[in-house]
């Protein structure tokens, strides 16, 4: 056979390179992608604009942050919930009573605030708030999967959809927490909330209006065949990457607590925006380039390698005392998180079922935020105690502890059996690889 013709049939036959432009191509995303992306702004706005409404009406940045941290911790105990139920019954059966009962209690938290209610009702009405906040984001990578999973020519395109999701986020917590502020500060102290609770009622309806592209529930049949319908909890290898988004949670939780406070303490308070743009921005870029990348590594060993270099990057934020420097690892720390979030939220789709995997990804979106929202309480006191530094500490104790367990308990992030295939819509299955 000619040289030529050879060539023509290996390149005929090679798989297509995972990319972005192949993923936006897959039929149906865009009708998911686009209210989506307008109903995961609130997300990023909500702690926000509570701490600038609170702190307006009783002067005190402590209260602020405590009802802000009820809201948080509301959304981390049940979003898990949210999700199990979207899987068991539909997305648009959780997300319509869902963004009806945000919009109301958002409501009520701000007619409270504003009337110089006691800070035991707005802890009151903080927890509905939280508790009903719409988990578009692991809605969305649920969608993926589903679109995703259906063939072998584009179950390549997961790692791809897991990285644009992460962008995404990083996107929305760039541009909600300014959009916030800009509102609160140049309109009304409750312009903020406001504006939260209205895009979620908007773009929450609107996504849920999106049923063509809604996983399959486990009520009609999501689970393979003989497979029974179980918890993501259930499974080992969740509760080890739980630990580990818990760790990732106090970076972001550490670094916006000590990042400010380190401003303050050089005199330029306003550098603190410059230094988490950095950081945010090196998250970005990671997330960008791993999604490009055709990984010939499984998830699980990039896990390992990517946790082992934000460790070590983590760790020696503490012994910087120059903003250039800490910008600069600040930027490192950035390009360590998205390859570790990306690898663990691609992990969700070979360790557990179709019909448990929006609760699966809910759990670990909850792990961040719970992080985030103990490492923000932690960092504070350290800081105001003995300085910057100090809050520095909180990220290289949770990344190390996270790290520890993702070695001692890395084999529970394989499949059960060796060479076990995830299922690929209701008959194609394919093996996947983990390591």
């Amino acid at each position: 056979m000619p040289r030529k013709t050879r060539l023509t049939r290996r390149t005929r036959n090679a798989p297509r390179r995972p990319g972005y432009g192949r993923l936006l191509r897959a039929p149906g995303a865009w009708t998911f992608l686009l209210p989506g992306f307008a109903a995961r702004q609130p997300f990023a706005m909500l702690t926000i604009g509570i701490v600038l409404l609170v702190q307006h009406t009783t002067g005190s940045y402590g209260t602020a942050g405590a009802v802000a941290a009820v809201t948080g911790v509301s959304m981390a105990v049940f979003a898990p919930q949210s999700g199990r139920l979207a899987d068991r019954f539909g997305q648009r059966a959780v997300l319509v009573p869902g963004v009806l009962t945000h919009t109301v209690s958002a409501a009520a938290l701000i007619v409270l605030a504003l009337a110089d209610a006691p800070l035991w009702a707005l802890f009151i009405a903080a927890v509905p708030t939280g508790a009903s906040v719409p988990q578009i984001g692991p809605m969305v990578r649920s969608r993926w999967a589903a679109l995703l999973s259906g063939t072998s020519g584009t179950s390549s395109l997961l790692p791809t959809a897991t990285a644009f999701e992460s962008v995404t986020d990083e996107f929305t917590f760039v541009i909600g927490p300014v959009l916030a502020t800009a509102l609160c500060t140049g309109i009304h102290p409750a312009a903020g909330l406001i504006a939260e609770a209205a895009l979620t009622l908007v773009g929450g309806l609107l996504f849920a209006a999106q049923r063509g592209t809604q996983p399959r529930t486990g009520r009609r049949g999501a689970e393979a065949p003989g497979e029974p319908r179980t918890s993501a909890l259930s499974v080992p290898g969740i509760r080890v990457l739980v630990v580990a988004f818990l760790g990732i949670g106090s970076v972001f939780g550490g670094m916006q607590v000590s990042l400010t406070a380190f401003a303050e303490e050089i005199g330029a308070p306003g550098v603190n925006g410059v230094l988490y743009g950095i950081f945010a921005a090196g998250n970005m870029l990671a997330g960008i380039v791993c999604g490009a990348a055709a990984w010939k590594a499984g998830p699980r060993r990039r896990l390992l390698f990517g946790y082992t270099g934000l460790t070590l990057v983590a760790s020696t934020l503490w012994a910087v005392n120059s903003a250039p420097l800490l910008a600069g690892l600040g930027l490192l720390v950035g390009l360590c998180i998205a390859p570790a979030l990306i690898t663990g939220y691609t992990l969700v789709e070979s360790l557990v079922p179709a019909s448990a995997r929006t609760e699966a990804f809910t759990w670990l979106t909850g792990a961040v935020a719970l992080g985030q929202a103990a490492a923000v309480t932690a960092a504070g006191r350290l800081a105001d105690a003995h300085g910057a530094s100090a809050g520095f500490m909180v990220p290289l104790v949770g990344t190390v502890l996270a790290l520890a367990t993702l070695v001692v308990l890395r084999s529970r992030l394989a499949p059960k059996a060796l060479g076990r295939v995830a299922a690929r819509g209701m008959s194609h299955r394919e093996p996947v690889a983990v390591d």
